[in-house]
């Protein structure tokens, strides 16, 4: 049986299937695994070994389901359900099952605050997609694999940071989903630890202003390293102090505490970290209690539709630190 999964972002994502592809490979006797993705994608699926074959959109999608026609797929598992896969699914014309992104149900949580969510994790659901080949959820979590040519050790970080630290994780792909600069510097003064800040170049600005409030004990790793090589310092991390972004679920996949910083998100729209089942890993979710708006939005946008911003402002730092000290502990 050949089977072709299709997810083309972005970060998180990618990792938050990997369970439906490690269950596939592993209960399917004889299954040959295709994955495709965007071909900024690729480091995240090439070190896969439940992967047989990686696939890359690179732009051109006739290009791309020209090459895909060239095999002969059984079915196709379609873990991104959009216009795209749909042009791929019916030029290639074999049998596709689609994971059930219940979009009505989250624009109803949050517009209307409505909530008629299953009490399912997005794994769970990308999962269950292959429910008709018999595959099951092994309940061992999410998979972050390192490519062979990733050398990044601890001897690239400061010699006060090479001991242990706690990584912030500053990005987000939506401002609404991120926290003002001013609490992350509040976060790290009343911590008082080594800390590595995270983040792509688009978070250098932020990055900067934060690392300057405490050149000692800050070290700024934003734009300077490479997926794979941010992953590392993930990995590396005693804690992770997270966004609801992709390297939140990088840190689950690696199986490091996490704190994750909600904003116009909520965990109740089933993306939060994701661990193997009756893990002793602890996490917490930090979001500010009692707010009739929040969640505002299914993704994430670029402004507060209340103008005030309440659920990140509001944001008790004091509470966050307790709960990285807890962690700190139980680690």
């Amino acid at each position: 049986m050949r089977l072709l999964f299709i997810r083309f972002s972005s970060i998180g994502d990618i990792v938050l299937t990997t369970p439906a592809v490690r269950c596939a490979k592993q209960q399917i006797p004889g299954v040959e695994i295709h994955f495709l993705t965007k071909l900024a994608m690729k480091d995240l699926v090439e070190a896969n070994p439940y992967i047989d074959q990686c696939h890359y959109l690179d732009g051109d999608i006739a290009e791309t389901i020209g090459s895909l026609k060239q095999i002969s797929f059984d079915y196709i598992i379609d873990l991104h359900h959009n216009i795209r896969s749909w042009k791929i699914k019916n030029a290639l014309g074999v049998t596709s099952y689609s994971y059930k992104k219940l979009s009505i149900r989250k624009l109803l949580l949050a517009k209307l605050h409505i909530n008629l969510l299953p009490k399912t994790h997005v794994c769970d659901r990308y999962v269950d997609t292959l429910k008709h080949l018999g595959v099951a959820n092994d309940g061992k979590g999410l998979d972050y694999f390192f490519s062979a040519n990733n050398k990044f050790t601890a001897a690239f970080l400061p010699t006060s940071h090479q001991a242990g630290f706690i990584a912030f994780v500053i990005g987000a792909s939506y401002a609404n989903k991120k926290m003002p600069v001013v609490k992350w510097i509040q976060l790290a003064q009343q911590l008082n630890r080594p800390i590595v800040l995270v983040g792509g170049k688009e978070d250098i600005a932020d990055a900067q202003i934060i690392a300057q409030s405490n050149t000692s004990s800050i070290y700024n790793a934003c734009g300077k390293y490479n997926l794979q090589e941010s992953a590392s310092i993930i990995q590396m991390a005693n804690v992770v102090v997270s966004h609801d972004t992709g390297f939140l679920h990088v840190a689950a996949a690696l199986k490091k505490p996490t704190i994750t910083i909600w904003g116009a998100t909520s965990p109740a729209l089933q993306f939060e970290a994701y661990y193997p089942n009756n893990s002793s890993i602890h996490h917490y979710n930090s979001i500010v209690p009692h707010l009739s708006c929040q969640p505002c939005t299914k993704q994430g946008a670029n402004q507060c539709p209340k103008g005030h911003f309440a659920c990140m402002q509001w944001q008790d730092i004091n509470v966050i630190t307790s709960k990285v000290n807890e962690l700190l502990v139980a680690k």
